[in-house]
C-alpha cells in the first residue's frame, strides 16, 4: 500500500479542542445578529427624486360650518338657533380607507334637555367639505345620545329615551345600546343588548 505524501488532514479526527472552537463562533455570531437589525418599515412611497415620503394621512371631516337636517325654530329675535355638537366620534365606516365622523347634534337650549341627532359625515367629492350622508338617530325621536364610539367599522352608543309621554323630558327612563353598520347601501341599526330601564 502506498502512503499519501499529504499529512492527514486535521478534521479527519474530531477533538474537544473542534467542538469548542465551533461552539465559540456560532454564539458569537447568534449574540451579532441581536445587536444588528433591520431599520422599521413604514408606508412610505418613493417620490419623483427616487427618495421615500411618508404616506397621506387622510383627515377626518370636521363639523364646524356644517349645516344638520335638524330645525332648531327661532331664538329670541336673533334668528335661528345654534346647533351644538355634543360628542363626534372618527373612524372609517365604508371600508375605502377614508374616516368618516360620527356627530351627536342637538339644539342650542338654555333650558330643558333638547334632543339629540346622530349624523354621519364624510368629505365632499372636492375632498374639503365636509357633509351629511346619514340620519342614524332623528330628533324627532326624542332621545339623548351617551357613549358614541366607533371600532371596527361600527357606529356605537347609548341611547337613553322614555316609556311614554308621561316621562318628563329631564328624566329618560329607558336606556338602550345600539350600533349602527354599514352593509354597502345603508347602515344598518342592531341592538347588542336588551332594553332596560335607567
Amino acid at each position: 500500500m502506498q502512503q499519501s505524501a499529504v499529512p492527514e488532514l486535521a478534521h479527519t479526527h474530531t477533538r474537544p479542542i473542534h467542538w469548542l472552537a465551533t461552539a465559540t463562533a456560532l454564539a458569537g455570531v447568534v449574540a451579532l445578529s441581536s445587536l444588528v437589525q433591520p431599520g422599521s418599515a413604514t408606508a412610505a412611497q418613493p417620490t419623483a427624486t427616487g427618495s421615500t415620503a411618508p404616506a397621506p394621512v387622510a383627515t377626518p371631516p370636521g363639523t364646524a360650518g356644517v349645516t344638520f337636517p335638524l330645525s332648531c325654530g327661532t331664538g329670541t329675535g336673533t334668528g335661528t338657533e345654534k346647533t351644538v355638537v355634543a360628542r363626534k366620534a372618527t373612524g372609517d365606516l365604508d371600508g375605502d380607507g377614508r374616516p368618516e365622523t360620527a356627530a351627536v347634534v342637538h339644539c342650542d337650549s338654555a333650558m330643558g334637555t333638547p334632543p339629540d341627532g346622530v349624523y354621519v359625515l364624510t368629505r365632499a367629492a372636492d375632498g374639503h367639505t365636509p357633509r351629511v350622508v346619514a340620519t342614524l338617530v332623528a330628533p324627532k325621536e326624542r332621545l339623548t345620545v351617551t357613549d358614541l364610539a366607533i371600532h371596527a367599522g361600527t357606529v356605537t352608543a347609548t341611547l337613553l329615551g322614555y316609556s311614554s309621554d308621561a316621562v318628563p323630558s329631564c328624566c329618560p327612563d329607558v336606556k338602550t345600546p345600539a350600533a349602527w353598520h354599514w352593509n354597502g347601501k345603508a347602515f344598518l341599526r342592531t341592538t347588542p343588548a336588551g332594553v332596560h330601564s335607567v
